[in-house]
């Protein structure tokens, strides 16, 4: 893709990232999953997989004699010359039942200078998308949320977040595959499992997903 501005950097002796800037972009999103399925799809001697993030892919693989940094650096340039992005127009929509009575929610509706049905409203009224998967094993970071009820994390994380739980910090959005300690403000629950190692797939969601939250009163 020609005019792209990107940085490729290494990180450590057997992996680099290619980094699109420092934001939240759906179209910068795009381009790190399309670069990441052109290299899962040609592959390279010693390449081990792919990890992608917001605005960022990092490459992990094995050295080799005749194809160090400088000659997968080349690649790289290479295969973002060739990289599709309409491929990523496709996407499934999963709806997540909520109720709406996190322990954090009060505080979001002060912080915001809202009511907490308008928090739930609002909250409930985008699509989310599914910027990339990290943290737990099935943890979803989504962006796509109203700056209207963006709020900081906790000063303090908590010690033990329930499973389940929906939060939000600034302006993603997320749900707790697991219980774990964690600084997000809880708005909410679910009972849907959002990780399973019994399952195939495992998660629930996956990077390029668009999320749907519907409000119920009791699961």
């Amino acid at each position: 893709m020609k005019g792209l501005d990107f940085e490729i950097f290494t990180i450590g002796d057997s992996a680099v990232t290619i980094h699109f800037g420092n934001i939240i972009d759906e179209s910068i999103n795009d381009i790190v999953y399309a670069l990441a399925n052109q290299i899962e799809t040609v592959g390279f001697e010693g390449f081990i997989e792919c990890v992608p993030a917001y605005s960022s892919l990092s490459i992990f693989y094995k050295p080799q004699r005749n194809f160090g940094y400088d000659e997968l650096k080349k690649w790289i340039e290479s295969q973002l010359e060739v990289i599709d992005i309409q491929q990523n127009k496709e996407y499934r929509i999963v709806e997540i039942p909520v109720v709406y009575d996190g322990e954090d929610l009060d505080f979001v509706a002060q912080y915001c200078g809202l009511t907490t049905d308008e928090v739930v409203e609002i909250h409930t009224s985008a699509l989310y998308r599914v910027f990339m998967m990290g943290f737990l094993p099935g943890f979803a970071y989504m962006g796509g949320m109203d700056e209207r009820i963006a709020t900081p994390r906790k000063t303090t994380p908590r010690l033990k977040v329930p499973a389940g739980s929906v939060g939000i910090a600034g302006k993603q959005t997320g749900i707790y595959p697991l219980e774990s300690p964690g600084g997000w403000q809880i708005i909410g629950r679910t009972t849907l499992k959002l990780f399973d190692q019994n399952q195939n797939p495992p998660t629930l969601l996956k990077a390029g997903d668009r999320v749907k939250f519907v409000r119920v009163y009791r699961l």
